[in-house]
């Protein structure tokens, strides 16, 4: 026979409490068609009318097609030299999407190729730490904010420990630690230091949300920890989460490309624009080409990043508006 309690338990709280996403009844706004809109709704609307969104997203979504198939940009070996032909030449600059429209390096490689492949360390490193720290450290702050007390202490003692740790100098020595640095094992070095902003700022908005008046009544109907977690505190916790995320996202293919520059991430036969930088550097008086490119793709990724990560920000947070 059915639980009728529970069920009427639960058909209660989810009558007192706001949607998923919902910081509460003050940010629900109307939509055109007079119906309530959630903060995730609310800011979807917002981000579609902002220039800058779709700027941002459009770039984004070019580099993610060319870091899943570069093959469709070019059809050069960015691996394969030629010291006799291709010795530091020149870029054509008349041939548009050709391997020799950004010129060659210094071992005869196609500049213009090696771009194209080596966006796809770059974007997995970004995501790949993005995704591992907003896990680590959004669980972490979650179980602190939300039990307090020991767990609390402890949970911030050990984030104090990891904050005053330099973060580029911990990685270099995390990763001289290996021999073989590949992509999966930069990924590591960054996430094992990158978690803690990402823990604090979600310990933050989850003391908020438990403090709403829908969490106590929840609480006070007799909703169960893990239902009060998942359904009611961390979707209405998530949203500063998100943004600091995103925009942390361009900063670890910045600390990737810093790492690899100086020889500490990634390494041949791993292509990379921070290794392309870094040999590059080599030549800015009399070859500028053989740095820009990569240098210049770089820029772009990164930029990209913060530029979406500012406007999801102003969409999320309804007093920047």
């Amino acid at each position: 026979m059915p639980d009728v309690t529970k069920s009427k338990t639960d058909a209660a709280v989810d009558a007192i409490a706001p949607p998923a996403a919902d910081p509460g009844p003050a940010v629900v706004q109307k939509a055109a068609t007079g119906k309530p809109r959630s903060l995730w709704g609310d800011a979807w609307f917002d981000l579609r009318h902002r220039p800058m969104f779709w700027t941002a997203a459009t770039m984004l979504f070019v580099l993610l097609v060319i870091a899943a198939f570069p093959g469709l940009f070019t059809g050069a070996d960015p691996r394969a030299g030629d010291l006799t032909n291709h010795y530091l030449s020149k870029p054509e600059l008349g041939h548009f999407f050709q391997a020799d429209w950004f010129g060659y390096d210094i071992q005869g490689r196609s500049i213009y190729a090696r771009v194209i492949h080596g966006t796809r360390a770059s974007i997995l490193v970004g995501v790949g730490v993005t995704v591992a720290i907003t896990l680590i450290g959004g669980l972490l702050g979650l179980l602190s904010g939300y039990f307090g007390g020991w767990l609390d202490s402890i949970i911030s003692r050990v984030v104090d420990i990891f904050f005053g740790l330099p973060f580029l100098l911990g990685t270099m020595v995390v990763l001289n630690a290996f021999t073989e640095r590949k992509v999966y094992v930069v990924i590591a070095a960054l996430s094992f230091l990158g978690w803690t902003s990402i823990c604090r700022v979600m310990r933050a908005s989850v003391i908020t949300a438990k403090q709403a008046d829908y969490v106590t009544a929840a609480r006070a109907l007799g909703a169960g920890t893990t239902r009060m977690l998942f359904r009611h505190v961390l979707p209405n916790a998530l949203a500063p989460t998100i943004v600091v995320a995103t925009i942390a996202l361009g900063g670890f293919i910045s600390a990737e490309a810093t790492l690899s520059y100086l020889g500490l991430g990634l390494a041949d036969p791993t292509i990379s624009w921070g290794i392309d930088i870094s040999s590059g550097s080599e030549e800015i008086r009399n070859n500028l080409h053989v740095l820009i490119f990569p240098a210049g793709m770089l820029f772009l990724t990164v930029f990209a990043f913060i530029m979406l990560g500012d406007t999801v920000r102003d969409a999320l947070d309804p007093k920047l508006r």
